[in-house]
């Protein structure tokens, strides 16, 4: 399978750029840097077979801290990602709208699907808020199978579409790795249509989600201090950024409170800059002048400041 186009590659940019991999700052991708203290596990997690009662947990703290429709279905699965492989599965291969540029493992996974990307189909893909840009979506979610692709949108719950989950032909995702910080324990969530979700169910197959990612996901979403904490912080650090980067001649295009995503004369030429000083970045292949950027921790900025 072809690489596709994404965040990280730090092996590369080490590889190119010298540097160890303590020498990097990496900001690109869209991962909170001050993850979820995931605290002590239970043992039983790492020797058991997940039981009904952990998966239960998981999805009323997803019900709770969502505010999901009781008419829509739940389902934890091992990252987003494994559910957007299989979305393209819930129906007969035809015309799916996604509107580009966005995250572009949808595409792949409709085309791979035998599926055909145009204006209007049978199926339409938004990711809300979008990647990379930032932008919410309001119109043309009523196709017959609507995908809400909302990864990003923990720190702006106010403009979710969580109402519409039960509709017909709906599917809300959920990533955990952006919001949480935790990109490696590898959950997500699929919210929706009752149907569709079973479908969904039976393709992951039993135990899909680990003893480890059950229990530090449940007890991470019953935390609704800590993520209105958060949101307050990367508020804040966005707004940090944005000085940095506007006072250098850089525009901002667009984004959320964990990426950021700016208009430069040449975003090669940023993007080497920036990382001759061990600071990783992302630029697109379809623009010669966008650049997104991630927050640095609280040990990053400096180092950020100098590349700048």
């Amino acid at each position: 399978m072809a690489q596709r186009d994404h965040g990280g590659g730090l092996d590369a940019a080490k590889a190119r750029f010298g540097g160890g991999a303590n020498d990097w700052l990496d900001l690109s991708t869209g991962i909170n840097p001050l993850p979820y203290p995931v605290g002590e596990t239970a043992p039983e997690a790492w020797t058991r077979l997940p039981d009904r009662n952990a998966f239960d947990r998981l999805e009323q703290a997803a019900r709770d801290f969502w505010k999901i429709p009781d008419q829509a279905a739940v389902l934890a699965a091992p990252g987003a990602s494994a559910i957007i492989a299989r979305v393209p599965t819930l129906a007969a291969p035809g015309v799916v709208d996604i509107p580009a540029p966005t995250y572009n493992e949808h595409a792949a996974a409709f085309t791979g699907s035998g599926w055909q990307i145009g204006d209007s189909g049978t199926a339409r893909v938004l990711v809300h808020p979008n990647n990379p840009d930032g932008r919410l979506w309001q119109e043309g979610l009523d196709a017959p199978l609507m995908v809400i692709d909302e990864s990003f949108c923990d720190v702006t719950p106010e403009a979710t579409h969580i109402a519409r989950a039960a509709a017909p032909g709906t599917l809300i995702l959920k990533s955990f790795g952006k919001f949480w910080g935790l990109a490696g324990l590898r959950l997500g969530f699929a919210i929706g249509n009752p149907a569709l979700i079973e479908k969904l169910r039976e393709a992951l197959g039993p135990w899909q989600v680990s003893g480890p990612a059950l229990e530090i996901g449940a007890r991470a979403l019953e935390d609704l201090a800590w993520a209105e904490a958060t949101r307050a912080r990367l508020t804040r650090d966005t707004a940090r950024m944005d000085g940095l980067l506007t006072a250098r001649g850089a525009r901002l295009a667009g984004g959320t409170t964990l990426f950021r995503l700016y208009e430069v004369d040449s975003a090669e030429t940023w993007f080497c800059r920036l990382a001759r000083a061990h600071v990783l970045t992302r630029v697109f292949p379809y623009s010669k002048t966008w650049i997104r950027l991630g927050l640095p921790g609280p040990n990053g900025w400096d180092q950020l400041e100098r590349a700048l």
